[in-house]
């Protein structure tokens, strides 16, 4: 292979040596973006740290049991709200919304925080996801710019966790790695190791850098563009390990909750569920980072345990229930679980007291699938559901369930409602029409 210009020719192996050093370099969530490409630096208005966490469960749930009948803020709780009745005044819930152009069946849960369209198609590439745009903004006043969390991921294949550069970043899917990562320092020895091993990516970097630099005026122009954006990607990563290497000096928060134990069975999906999110609210609790995605890798769970109940069928076939109502019951009973798990997740939340408030009020917790109905594969009416944070709670915002109104323009009020000021993400058209943000604190 090699990179034609118009005056000589660059071997691939000139390129590598130049590059391939670079796209060795593990990533790590101490190394996940910091610093912005078009976000604005968040707003100085309160002193609550602002958070997010974005949930999805990929094989998502019985619409009928989740969406209310009714517009407003005067609508019965179906089934599935019931559950989360003591926060009634604490989420909103959205229906007839969907990603414009996101489609391609089981796909599409990699897009279910970047909107990125078409995600099953040949040349598909992924956009900056939600918790990253986030990340770039405030990431740097955390240990953790970010933690990407999964149950039963499929590793290298699903994350809801995307760079600008449209790369996956990989979940973590033990709880126990979780807590390692927030509250065990490890020895001198192993800190030293650490910090050597930053600064020895520094110096690669730093030579890669000049590397690709010295090849620059030998491209064409399409090369020059793909070569400046790489430069950029250096760039940051420089910075990233250098306030990894901060970080690594400075003590972890300390906790008096024992280490977690790892379940060894796929099978115990809602306890690693349960113990995720538990993971989730130390990390918010600590302040180690201020965002979160958990995929729910349901696709890649099978025959799952649901105390008291008698579930036969892998989660994947119990999806294509085809109306059988055996399966739907199996079903129901593995939504409800999965409501239960986000109740006592919203209660860990409002039951941490942070400066006279709740970390739920400084919390945006989305909750939903990439799946309006898994048996038929649509990616249209998307099951969403808002808590917590500066929102104006306790409505169902209900619009056209043919003609859908586009998800993202609520990803960009969950922007703003944190401070951020954007005015667009994605194919947004803008902000979410119906939702209020309550005044800065």
């Amino acid at each position: 292979m090699y990179i034609s210009t118009s005056e000589n020719h660059i071997s691939r192996r000139q390129m590598l040596r130049g590059m391939g050093v670079a796209l060795g370099l593990p990533l790590l969530n101490a190394m996940t973006p910091i610093f912005g490409h078009g976000a604005k630096p968040v707003a100085q208005t309160t002193q609550r740290p602002q958070r997010m966490i974005g949930i999805c469960n990929n094989l998502g749930l019985l619409t009928e049991h989740f969406f209310p009948t009714a517009a407003g803020r005067d609508f019965q709780l179906p089934a599935y709200l019931e559950i989360l009745a003591k926060h009634r005044q604490d989420f909103s819930v959205f229906s007839g919304v969907s990603h414009p152009g996101v489609d391609g069946s089981h796909s599409s849960d990699v897009s279910f925080l970047t909107a990125a369209p078409h995600p099953a198609s040949g040349g598909f590439h992924n956009s900056i996801s939600l918790d990253q745009y986030i990340a770039e903004t405030i990431g740097d006043k955390t240990r953790f710019p970010s933690l990407t969390l999964g149950v039963n991921p499929k590793q290298g294949r699903r994350s809801l966790s995307w760079t600008r550069s449209g790369v996956l970043i990989p979940c973590e899917g033990e709880a126990s790695n979780v807590y390692r990562q927030l509250f065990l320092q490890g020895s001198e020895t192993e800190v030293t190791r650490q910090m050597r091993k930053l600064e020895l990516g520094e110096s690669i970097m730093d030579t890669v850098a000049d590397q690709s630099r010295a090849l620059h005026h030998r491209l064409g122009a399409e090369d020059r563009e793909r070569m400046d954006q790489y430069q950029t990607a250096v760039r940051d990563l420089e910075t990233r390990m250098v306030k990894a290497r901060e970080w690594h000096r400075t003590p972890k928060p300390q906790t008096h909750v024992p280490m977690p134990i790892d379940p060894q069975s796929p099978s115990a999906y809602l306890e690693k569920a349960r113990l995720m999110y538990h993971m989730a609210h130390l990390a918010f609790e600590s302040d180690s980072t201020r965002c979160i995605t958990l995929l729910l890798d349901s696709n890649n769970s099978p025959t799952i345990s649901v105390p008291g109940e008698n579930i036969s069928d892998g989660y994947h076939n119990l999806s294509h229930h085809g109306k059988n109502p055996d399966k739907l019951a199996q079903l129901e009973s593995i939504d409800q679980s999965h409501m239960s798990l986000l109740n006592g997740f919203l209660d860990q939340l409002q039951s941490s007291d942070e400066n006279g408030s709740s970390l739920l009020d400084n919390t945006l917790v989305m909750y939903g699938s990439n799946f309006g109905d898994a048996n038929k594969h649509t990616t249209s009416n998307m099951p969403i559901l808002l808590a917590g944070g500066r929102i104006k709670h306790g409505q169902h915002l209900k619009f056209d369930r043919k003609q859908n109104y586009p998800l993202p323009n609520l990803f960009v009020s969950m922007l703003q409602s944190m401070g951020i000021e954007s005015d667009t993400f994605a194919s947004a058209t803008g902000t979410m029409r119906g939702l209020d943000i309550t005044p800065a604190v």
